[in-house]
């Protein structure tokens, strides 16, 4: 027997449906026989857009993240809404949080963020050839653009400004994509 078998669902009860998420709690069979409670929020998806402009500054944004009671420096990001392709969800994100538009988009990938509780995928995008507009963000934001240097990117990590996981492998994977490393 492979103790790393899929979980059989047995029973599930919704707990909790909000605007952007919904938690469920699900009874499950193990591998092994025995059962199980498993907590699933469930989450329609997002994207996140590592921005770079002609001078190679990446821009980001600081905001601040209510459930972890801090400011908070990412890559621009939003989620999707119901049935909307990645990539025009993408270009909404961007302008609305930076103001900026993008000629040139390459998709770098797909990441559960946190996969021992949440259905959430992330989609990652690197944006280029940007023009500068008015940032259009939504009546709950409250954003500051933040352009910065690949190298201060990398220190911001290795010192803990910026923690936010998608960003962090956002910026690696674009790093990667562009010969940054």
């Amino acid at each position: 027997m492979d103790p790393i078998a899929a979980e059989v669902p047995l029973e599930s009860r919704r707990i909790y449906e909000g605007r952007i998420l919904h938690l469920r709690v699900d009874q499950v069979r193990l591998p092994s026989g025995g059962t199980a409670l498993r907590e699933v929020v469930e989450h329609r998806g997002a994207v996140a857009i590592v921005p770079v402009l002609d001078d190679e500054r990446v821009v980001l944004v600081r905001q601040f993240r209510y459930a972890v009671g801090q400011i908070s420096l990412e890559v621009p990001a939003g989620t999707l809404e119901p049935g909307e392709d990645p990539l025009t969800c993408a270009r909404r994100e961007l302008a609305e949080e930076t103001g900026y538009q993008a000629a040139r988009w390459e998709r770098l990938g797909t990441i559960w963020p946190t996969p021992g509780y949440s259905t959430e995928e992330i989609v990652l995008f690197l944006a280029c050839d940007l023009t500068p507009g008015p940032a259009h963000p939504e009546f709950d934001e409250a954003l500051r653009v933040v352009p910065m240097r690949w190298a201060d990117l990398w220190e911001a990590i290795e010192d803990g400004r910026l923690r936010d996981a998608k960003s962090i492998v956002a910026l690696t994977w674009a790093a990667r994509r562009l010969g940054r490393i």
